[in-house]
């Protein structure tokens, strides 16, 4: 199944659908700017592709859980160079968090092997992609989120807390002007709130295809964040509103 065939709002679609198991139009159409019809014609598409069934008013998964491990698949390149620009910025003795997700993945995997810092993550795929690397890791713990391979919840809440990080890194699945940055998971938004309070400098690795797209739960302010790393630059007029911000874009 070729994964170019969907576009950036459908891939939203089947990351919602991965999360919950289901979709509502009623709630897609509060997310995105967009008729019912075209909601209509994207859910008939994602069905000819076999990822889900329509159902009255909706749609239900079908098959695999597809989360992650779809997304870790489309656009890879884009990610790659993402993850290789962001640790750019990390400098010998900083301490960092890195949340869950593809593109944050990419960020773990850019890191060179015995580098002098500490690593805090929520997320088991980064800490497992940071073993044998000889770097200092620290796994929060918490509830299992299967669908993300993170950890949330109070627990890893009260742990992140008591910590402060010279640099975080953090994954979204949307960026409106409006909105803000924002995820599909409440525990997850939660968490991506958090780490923002305790950090010296924030910043959001995302793909283009997610600029100008919302997803359910605003985790940040624009000016909540200092950095942008992404593949190429979003519409002039988000830009605009980055800049407002005082948001650097770094585009690889």
């Amino acid at each position: 199944m070729s994964h170019n065939q969907v576009n950036a709002r459908q891939q939203l679609i089947l990351d919602r659908m991965a999360l919950y198991g289901e979709v509502k139009l009623s709630e897609l159409k509060e997310t995105f700017d967009v008729t019912e019809m075209t909601l209509r014609r994207d859910l008939e598409r994602l069905e000819q592709l076999g990822y889900l069934r329509r159902t009255f008013g909706g749609a239900i998964l079908i098959g695999k859980d597809i989360a992650l491990l779809e997304r870790t698949h489309v656009f890879i390149d884009e990610k790659v160079r993402i993850g290789l620009q962001a640790v750019q910025y990390i400098q010998p003795g900083d301490s960092v968090f890195i949340d869950g997700g593809s593109t944050t993945l990419q960020v773990a995997k850019s890191l060179q092997s015995n580098m002098n810092i500490t690593v805090v993550t929520n997320a088991l795929n980064i800490a497992a992609e940071l073993q044998g690397k000889h770097i200092s890791t620290i796994v929060i713990g918490g509830i299992l989120l299967e669908r993300t391979s993170t950890l949330v919840g109070p627990l890893a809440c009260d742990a992140l807390s008591k910590l402060a990080f010279d640099h975080v890194f953090l994954g979204a699945t949307g960026a409106t002007a409006r909105h803000g940055f924002s995820n599909s998971n409440m525990h997850e938004a939660e968490i991506k709130r958090l780490v923002i309070e305790q950090a010296a400098e924030v910043n959001v690795v995302m793909d283009h295809s997610k600029f100008g797209m919302k997803d359910l739960f605003s985790f940040a302010d624009l000016t909540a964040v200092n950095r942008v790393i992404t593949d190429r630059p979003p519409e002039q007029e988000l830009v605009q509103a980055f800049m407002d911000a005082s948001v650097e874009i770094i585009s690889s």
